[in-house]
Formats: C-alpha cells, structure tokens, sequence
C-alpha cells in the first residue's frame, strides 16, 4: 500500500502511521486484494470550504471530502479484489472542524481524526450513506475498525 500523506499541521503529522493501520486494518476486514494508493491530505477550514464549493456546491466547510477514482460497482468488484496497484483516489480533513467535532461529541481529536480517515476510506472503496441501509453497513464498519485498532 502507498499512502501519500500531507498535513498543513506539523503537531498531526505522525497520523500517518496511524492511518496506514487503520487503512491495513480495514482491508483485511473487507478481503480487499489490491495494492491501494491513497492520499491523504490535513487541510485547514478555508481550504476545505473552497474545495466543498467548487465540487459540491456547497459554500461551507466540512469535516471531510473524499474523491474516489473508481466510479461504478463494477469497477470496484474488477479491481478491489484482485492483486496489483490501483489508485484509490484522494481524502481531505479539515483538523479545525475535526477539532470542533471532537469537543463537541466528547472525545479526543485523534479519535476524531482517524473516524474521519475511516470515512473517507471507505467512500473511496465504495461505500456511502446516501440511505439508512447503506448508513448502518458504513458507520458499523468504521466503528469495527476503528474498535479493532483500539481507538
């Protein structure tokens, strides 16, 4: 696996070691074969706030933006399961609302920061949230994978 890590943050950027386990982590759970390419960046709230406009349409900031290269269950089901490189597509963290949401639901930044790298995996291997069947199969994988790291 590649994971290619940036962060506007120096104090956030041993999270790489982290999210390389999370993202071996959740691999192995899902039986993905494939080499996956990943990149993931830890950007500011006006950074994201322009990116959630230009591509969504959305004049906010939010907490994370995932762009999948694979755009079909098709291509998912080709290439996720059989051994070689591909390149999954890209991840966006906003640390400062991930901060916001951390005091606000309780808990530490770091777990905020690696729910978020796990949501954002998994939309790049194509899972989403769009309806309350595909939310509960989504949100319980990452919370066994988050458990299984011990965060």
């Amino acid at each position: 696996m590649e994971l290619d890590f940036n962060s506007k943050f120096e104090e956030y950027a041993d999270y790489e070691e982290e999210y390389y386990s999370l993202a071996e982590t959740a691999l192995k759970m899902l039986g993905i074969k494939c080499d996956p390419i990943i990149s993931v960046s830890l950007i500011d709230n006006r950074y994201i706030h322009r990116i959630n406009k230009k591509y969504r349409g959305i004049d906010r900031p939010t907490d994370v933006i995932s762009f999948a290269f694979l755009d079909d269950g098709h291509q998912y089901q080709k290439v996720l399961f059989k051994e070689g490189m591909v390149a999954l597509g890209d991840i966006y963290i906003s640390v400062e609302k991930a901060s916001e949401q951390a005091q606000e639901y309780g808990h530490s930044i770091k777990r905020e920061l690696c729910f978020l790298f796990v949501h954002g995996l998994l939309h790049l291997l194509g899972y989403d949230h769009m309806n309350k069947e595909d939310e509960e199969v989504m949100f319980d994988l990452q919370e066994k994978i988050l458990k299984e790291r011990g965060i």
